[in-house]
This record gives structure tokens, sequence and C-alpha cells, in this order.
């Protein structure tokens, strides 16, 4: 009776249109391409954002003549004011955290994945799942509105015509108060500086819009997890990946919300004038803002933290996933501990609940509840470790195939643990207190949640582009991709650590008038170079990645030898997936290197006869090592 249900919910036939195959499409892999080409769209204009923030922070006072074109207030002469430098700050850390780290490996791998990988048609809601991507591009296309808002007088004076709250032109590229929207600064308007009327108010719509759509993908997820599976696909006998997916849809199922919530209440404050962000007596450059008492700032950092610390894991968890995976397939060898991975992805995930407080050290809570942040912020280091050591245990003994995806999946557990490391150190309140507001903080998040994140991306990327495209990508190309990007990011941000050591605050737009900060300058020209030659090198990336798609040499339906059902079908995959064959699973998703099995791997649709005989059943498919003891 299932198996009848699930055939007649959710088979659709394959479209014939241009429009309704390529763009409105409710297929699983079209949407997950199209999430995919978001982020690469996305995650130039952060790169761009970055290098600018750089090239200010190098040569403070250098006249960009593009710039004085495109933003005459806010670059006067080509020079960019200081306001300007705090919109380039918040806009890149929004549109590279939402629409980057969220973005590519949830909707985008996914999409394209999960159902492939337990053995259904489809997603379980092929048009949510289409109305998830376009409200998230709806997203994307207002946050670059705030650009133009703030950016251009012209623009900015049809917002001004909405009321006072919306007062644009400020010449900035959006608000100034980070990524994070602190309030009162972010709740109080135009008064509060360049870029704080329109640029806030659509900046604070973008996020919510996003929420929504993260929300209708995490619902998506879930429900085709639980009750898509093909048969004998137990959730012991899952890729890694999956679990990671799953996971990281629960985080957002329980984040989002109070993001959400967050953003309608900011919302009101800046146009309805409620209180909910804004104290009473509160005065501005010297005069009492009126209409608002009774409202509390610490409150926008609990909703907003509430939902920060989960990001972190939305954004690097699916890389986990990824490299487990990716691990196993060019190590040989099945993922070490697989049951213990389970549970310390999960782990890891609902632990990051409960630490939000520790992004709060700084705002004078109670020391009692310092110390409980603290303790169970330390505590994560315990399902991080037994993910490391694990990893480090599958590659142990192994002769491993040094392919593309390998070396970013290697580059990835170095970066998590280098980033990871310094998060024991800002987890406790005396330390935090000094690096708070330093580079030791950028250095932090920027190494365990962008980086590591962006190179589980391009492992997933080097990895799954065969099955996606029916190609392959440029190893030689790929393998130069990676060396200049490990080298360029250490190279940037191991010297972001000395400079919070070294007491450089983070949000400044320069530190040549601090007498203290002056003998640091080479360092920070160090970092700039090391900046634009990594940006730089992400040109072979894109190169490769859009002439592959064309003119890649063609690939055949298993070019890793890997082991789960994506691997078993045609590549590119036929629109239903199966072309109508439910697949039976038999075996676990690492089954490598069995002993006496005819070949190194054995792929999950093998019937147990086939593979090794009829003895193999007593000891494969339930998620261990799957080898006879």
């Amino acid at each position: 009776m299932a198996e009848a249900t699930h055939a007649e919910v959710h088979r659709h036939p394959a479209p014939t249109g241009f429009i309704r195959k390529y763009i409105f499409s409710v297929d699983h892999k079209v949407i997950g391409i199209q999430y995919i080409l978001l982020a690469l769209s996305a995650v130039v204009v952060g790169m761009l954002m970055s290098v600018l923030m750089r090239v200010n922070l190098s040569w403070p006072g250098t006249h960009i003549k593009i710039m004085e074109t495109l933003f005459p207030q806010g670059a006067p002469g080509g020079v960019m004011t200081p306001e300007f430098y705090l919109s380039l700050v918040t806009m890149h850390g929004t549109i590279m955290v939402f629409f980057v780290l969220t973005t590519a490996p949830q909707g985008g791998f996914g999409n394209y994945f999960l159902p492939i990988q337990i053995g259904a048609e489809d997603m379980a809601f092929p048009v949510l799942n289409m109305m998830s991507f376009w409200v998230t591009l709806m997203g994307f296309i207002v946050i670059l509105l705030a650009i133009f808002a703030e950016g251009n007088a012209t623009v900015g004076g049809w917002f001004t015509k909405l009321g006072e709250s919306w007062a644009g032109g400020s010449g900035t590229v959006g608000p100034i108060g980070g990524w994070t929207g602190y309030a009162p600064l972010s709740a109080l308007g135009k008064i509060a500086g360049p870029g704080q009327g329109a640029g806030v108010n659509l900046w604070v719509i973008s996020i919510a819009i996003f929420c929504v759509g993260s929300l209708l993908g995490a619902l998506n997820f879930i429900t085709t997890l639980m009750n898509m599976r093909t048969r004998g696909m137990s959730l012991m006998r899952m890729p890694l990946t999956c679990w990671a997916w799953f996971t990281t849809a629960v985080l957002a199922l329980l984040s989002f919300p109070v993001l959400l919530g967050g953003g309608i209440l900011l919302l009101l404050d800046r146009t309805a004038g409620t209180s909910f962000f804004i104290p009473g007596g509160l005065y501005v450059s010297g005069s009492l803002v009126p209409l608002h008492t009774g409202g509390s700032p610490l409150l926008w950092q609990h909703l907003f933290w509430f939902f920060g610390h989960p990001e972190v894991y939305i954004a690097i968890v699916p890389g986990m996933g990824a490299t487990s995976h990716i691990l196993s397939t060019f190590a040989r060898k099945p993922v070490f501990g697989y049951r213990a991975m389970v549970f310390a992805i999960f782990a890891i995930g609902m632990l990051g609940f409960f630490v939000w407080g520790h992004h709060m050290f700084m705002s004078g809570m109670s020391p009692y509840s310092a110390i409980a942040f603290s303790v169970l912020t330390l505590s994560i280091g315990v399902p991080s470790a037994i993910k490391t050591f694990n990893w480090l245990g599958t590659l142990w003994g192994s002769k491993i195939r040094f392919t593309t995806p390998m070396l970013f999946a290697i580059g990835f557990v170095s970066l998590f643990v280098a980033g990871g490391i310094t998060g024991l150190v800002l987890g406790q309140t005396s330390l935090d207190f000094f690096f708070h507001d330093t580079y030791f903080v950028t250095a932090h998040f920027h190494l365990v949640m962008g980086v590591a994140s962006i190179f589980g991306m391009f492992a997933a990327t080097y990895f799954w582009f065969p099955k996606m495209f029916g190609r392959m990508m440029s190893e030689s190309v790929g393998k130069l991709h990676f060396w200049i990007t490990f080298i360029g990011v250490y190279a940037i941000f191991v010297p972001f650590h000395a400079m919070g050591l070294l007491g450089m605050p983070r949000r400044y737009a320069q530190f040549t008038e601090y007498e203290f900060l002056k003998n640091s300058h080479g360092l920070v020209l160090f970092v700039t170079i090391a900046a634009i030659i990594t940006v730089s090198a992400q040109i072979l990336f894109y190169g490769n990645f859009f002439w592959s798609i064309f003119k890649g040499k063609k690939a055949s339906d298993n070019p890793w030898e890997a082991t789960t059902l994506e691997w078993v079908i045609p590549s590119p995959p036929p629109h239903d997936n199966f072309a109508g064959v439910v697949p039976t699973v038999y075996h676990g998703p690492y089954e490598f290197s069995v002993p006496g099995a005819p070949n190194d791997f054995i792929m999950q649709t093998e019937p147990e006869s086939v593979a090794l005989g009829a003895d193999l059943g007593r000891t494969s498919g339930n998620g261990g090592n799957g080898h006879k003891a």
C-alpha cells in the first residue's frame, strides 16, 4: 500500500517546454542546480566586497575611479568613507552567510542528491520545493536592491516617498550595523546613520523572505527522508550525507522561525512605533528619541543568536557529511565508526541550540549564566573530536587516491580543526573579554564556518559534477585551484589571529591613526595580497566548472567506483532518477575493501549472493564497517 501511494502521489511527467523544464521546474535535480548557480552568483558579490574592504585597509585614501562613478556620496573623489566600509562589512557577511553558506550545501547539493541517495523519485513536495527556491531568489534580489536604495540618490528618492523610515540615497551599499544587525542601531531608522533607512528595511525583509524559503525547504527535506526511503534503506544504511542534510533541516526548522519573528519585531520598531528593542530615554546625537519606551536591545541579541549559532552548523554540517562520504570513497575504506559519526552529527546540531550566549559574554550577563554557556560551548568539542578522529581513522592505513575532491575533503578537515581549536579559546569568558572585538574572532569564524564550509562545497562539486552533468572537471586545473586556495586561506587567516593577539579591532575602516598598530601594517598588507591572489584563483574554478559542463571529458556512470545509489543510475540521471525501477538496498553505504569480494567496492544494490556469497548478510548493511570479524 505504501509503495502504491508513493508511485501515485510523487510521480510527475517529464516537462517538455523550456520554461517548465529549466525555469519553473519541479524536478529536484534542476532546483538543486538552480540553488548552486544562485550561490555561485552571490559569492562573486561577496568576494568583490571583501576585496574592496582589504584594499581600503591596506591603502586607505586610495582613489578608485569606478567607486566615484558608482557611489559619489559614499566614495567622494573615489575615496571610501568609514560608513561605506561598514556597509561593505554588513553586506559581505549577510550575502555570504545566507545566500552562499546556507544555500549551496543544503539547497543545492541536498536537493539534488538526497532523494537519489535514499532511492526516491523526487522530493516529497515538488511544487513546494520549487517555491522554496524562488522565495530564496526573491530574498537575494531584495538584498541587492538595498545596494541601489542606499547607493543611488535617484533610487533612494523613490524609497524616501514611502515614509521617513524608508529614507535612502545615503551613499552606502546597505546598513552599517554588521550582519548581526544589533539594536538599537538597527531599530532607530535614518537618525542612526547612513544606510540605516531603506537599507535596513530591505535587509530585514530580505532575511525574512529567506527564512520562509528555508522553512519550506526544511519541511520538504524532513518529510522526504522519513517517508520516501526505498526498500532496504534503513536509517542506518543511509549515507552520512543524508544524515547531515537531515540534521541541517531540523536545525533550520527550529532556528529560522526565531529569526523571522525577531525580524518582524524589528521592522515594527522601525515603521510602526513599537518598542521591542528600543529602550526609553535613549539619546542620539544629543537629542532624545521620542515615542519609544521599555524596549530591550539585548532581546534582539538573544533572538538573533538563538538562530545565529545553529546557523554555524547549518553551514558546516552538510560539509561534514560530504567530507565523510568522500574520504571513505577515496581511501577505499569504510567510514570508521559509522554509528558514532551519526550520533556526533546529531549531538553537534542539538548542542548548538544551547550555546548562543557565548556570543554575548560582553553584554553584561550574569557570571553564572556565562559559566553555563561556557561549559556547554566547550562540550561541543567532544562530538567534534569524535568526528575528527574518525576521519583520521578512516584515512589510517588506506591507499588514498589523491583526486581533487579528496584534496578538498582533507582540506576541510584541516580547516575545521584549525578553526575549531580557537573556538575553545573564545568559549572561555575571561579570554573572550579580550578577544571579542578583535580580528581573532574574525579569524575563528571565517576558518570554521566560512572557509571550511566552502571547501566542503568545492569537494562536493568536484565529486558530484560527473553525475550532475555527465562530464568530468579537469583534474589538473582542480588541483591547481586547491593548492592556491588552501595556501591562500591560511595566509589570510593565520595572520588574522596574530592581529587579534595584538588587539587589532574589527569593523574599523583603517588603522593608521593608532600608534600601537603602526608596526602591524606590513601584516595587513600581506593579508590583502594573499586575499587578492586567493580570490583571483577562483577564476580557475569558475572556468573549469562552466567549460566542463559543455567540453569536459564524458564521465562513466560511476567514475569514482563509489557504492551509493546515485552511482547506480546514468550520468546525468533521468527525470525520475531510477527510470521507474524501484531500487532495493542490501548493504550499508561504505562497503569498500571487503575481504573476498571480487572488487574493492560493493554497490548498495548488489544482492548479497552476488557481492560475496550468502554469509555477507550477517556482517553488512547495518551501517557498521561491513567486514566480517
